[in-house]
């Protein structure tokens, strides 16, 4: 049996929830469109914000709009304090391909419930922070009606604060958005992209952002996307693992004197994800079943193809 027969899910089989890599797609490039909706990305975020200039912007409406007649994709829209952002909204509202849109440069919990109210109350909100003040507001922002994840724009955070590129200088807006999002009691947050071609890069730098808590990660190139999927999936071991420990819970060793705990198998308790990794631990392992049966270097439900 093949790796392709092994692995039959189809595309956008990933719920957003857990999704892992958000591919960015220049709204005016509609030439690339569909190679992106084939892609191996969780999900697909036409970009009419920053990719966008300005005079170009109702064009990439227009195209945006066509395009979602019969496929789905979410939306990075203009953020709230720019004159883009009435018509972005209007335009996108009762479109059935609108998967949900990503509010740019989010700084408030206002801004959140204000676009999910004008789309109509029912399509989710991704909100990117991207700013000292949107971190500084990120638990207020997660617990917004509407507010559907949190994202890290990481370069315009840099850009705004003069925040270095290294772990260190990013572990805490990261952590920052990890804790925001479990007090809001949303699904993990997705990280900023990574800008290099080197695999080797992007694998450490998507393993670190989820040792931090994050559960996804915004993507620039098409190739990058099996090198996060594998690096963000869960193993083997976490697909062995999780499922028993309900059982695990409800029966405590004995404590009996001659009677010794086996040795663990497998990572380490205190390795194991808690409370809210273990959530997330269950949800991945019910929406990626390969795991199961494939390593998790290659356990990418986008294989099918």
């Amino acid at each position: 049996m093949t790796m392709t027969e092994k692995l039959s899910t189809p595309p956008r089989a990933v719920d957003a929830e857990i999704s892992r890599t958000w591919l960015l797609v220049n709204a005016t490039r509609t030439d690339t469109f569909d190679d992106a909706d084939q892609s191996r990305a969780d999900q697909i975020v036409l970009d009419i914000e920053d990719a966008v200039d300005p005079t170009a912007k109702p064009d990439a409406r227009v195209d945006v709009t066509r395009w979602l007649e019969e496929r789905s994709a979410w939306v990075r829209i203009n953020d709230r304090s720019t004159p883009f952002w009435s018509d972005d909204v209007d335009t996108l509202k009762g479109l059935p391909g609108l998967a949900g849109v990503m509010l740019a440069k989010t700084e408030s919990a206002e801004q959140v419930t204000e676009t999910f109210d004008r789309l109509g109350g029912a399509t989710p909100v991704l909100a990117l922070i991207e700013s000292a003040l949107g971190i500084e507001e990120a638990p207020q922002i997660a617990r917004a009606r509407g507010a559907f994840r949190l994202a890290f724009g990481s370069g315009d955070y840099r850009r705004d604060t003069g925040t270095g590129a290294d772990d260190l200088a990013m572990a805490y807006p990261r952590s920052r958005l990890v804790i925001a999002s479990r007090l809001g009691n949303l699904p993990g947050p997705i990280d900023g992209p990574t800008v290099s071609d080197d695999h080797a890069v992007l694998h450490e730098k998507s393993t670190l952002a989820t040792t931090l808590g994050l559960t996804g990660k915004l993507c620039l190139k098409t190739d990058h996307l099996p090198v996060i999927n594998a690096a963000i999936s869960p193993t083997t071991d976490d697909a062995t693992w999780a499922p028993g420990l309900p059982r695990r819970l409800r029966s405590p060793w004995p404590h009996h004197p001659r009677r010794q705990r086996p040795a663990p198998s497998g990572p380490r308790p205190e390795d194991r994800p808690t409370g809210y990794g273990i959530r997330s631990s269950f949800a991945m392992n019910a929406a990626h079943p390969a795991v199961h049966s494939v390593c998790a270097a290659t356990a990418d439900p986008h294989d099918a193809r």
